[in-house]
């Protein structure tokens, strides 16, 4: 039986769900990907015609377009009001798993925490573990990608597996999450300090991201008895607010909307059973995909 090969435009799904990963932005990732299809029909058909894999060469080139934008991801971010954080992505959103089959494998690296370890690493060791470990790319084609040989890649993708394991709000169990996140949003509906401050790390750390388009902190708040207070006020002060439960990358987050609409992801960083870290997503643009 012959079988038809896969378009260019087959791969597209796949090609944002990559890029996503390694940029920890829908926005940009669909740029990169948008460019690498007009450097792909910018091609003369006999160019494109001898590419015996049009995914894998748009892969290529989509990793390549994202290791330029991460090596001017921190000039930008420069600019940036206030901290930024990665965007937190439903699990029903197709840039999590372009096939829902993929789900269990693919969800986890868009784990809030893992995208926030992620971007400790350098450009070369993140499109590396993202091709190589998430996506399964033969080290070959990654070297193509980055610019290194093989072994160079091995490296890279070795030195980010060993990054993450170090990082132990990464390594927490999904049970251990799990129940930190209800302790945690329990006690936020019972609005009592000592109840929220006792779920707390006593070296907590919250960092909310408006993007400069709505209210935020400008700085990461630090402390067990300062983040509860921010955090109560956030939830408290507004009377027509609702929290919902969420699941970004397979962990529960608290979903916060005003009059049906979502204003306010929080997500929780869990550390030997207690919330360690809190990122607080309020920039709209990043909120697009909760509907």
């Amino acid at each position: 039986m012959t079988t038809t090969a896969p378009s260019a435009e087959d791969a597209r799904p796949r090609l944002l769900a990559v890029a996503f990963r390694m940029l920890g932005d829908a926005a940009e990732a669909e740029d990169a990907v948008q460019e690498a299809y007009a450097r792909w029909y910018r091609q003369t058909d006999d160019e494109r015609a001898d590419v015996r894999e049009p995914a894998a060469w748009l892969t290529t080139v989509t990793s390549r377009i994202c290791l330029d934008v991460l090596g001017s991801a921190r000039h930008r971010r420069e600019t940036y009001v206030g901290p930024w954080l990665p965007e937190p992505l439903p699990a029903h959103s197709p840039v999590v798993a372009p096939d829902p089959a993929d789900l269990a494998v693919l969800g986890e690296s868009v784990d809030l925490a893992v995208l926030v370890a992620l971007e400790a690493l350098t450009p070369g060791q993140r499109v590396a573990w993202v091709l190589h470990d998430v996506f399964a790319v033969p080290f070959e084609q990654v070297a193509e990608a980055v610019g290194r040989t093989p072994q160079a890649c091995r490296t890279l993708a070795s030195a980010a597996r060993r990054a993450l394991r170090s990082d132990r709000r990464v390594t927490a169990t999904r049970e251990e999450h799990a129940r930190a996140v209800a302790a945690f949003q329990a006690a936020c509906l019972t609005g009592d300090l000592g109840a929220l401050v006792a779920v707390l790390d006593p070296s907590v750390a919250l960092v909310s991201d408006g993007g400069g388009v709505v209210s935020a902190a400008r700085r990461p708040v630090r402390g067990a008895d300062q983040v509860a207070r921010f955090l109560l006020g956030l939830l408290t002060r507004r009377s027509g607010a609702q929290v919902d439960v969420g699941e970004v990358g397979g962990r529960t987050v608290a979903v916060v909307s005003e009059h049906g609409t979502v204003d306010t992801v929080l997500a929780l960083g869990v550390t030997d059973g207690v919330v360690s870290d809190v990122w607080v997503m309020r920039n709209p643009r990043k909120l697009a995909a909760w509907g």
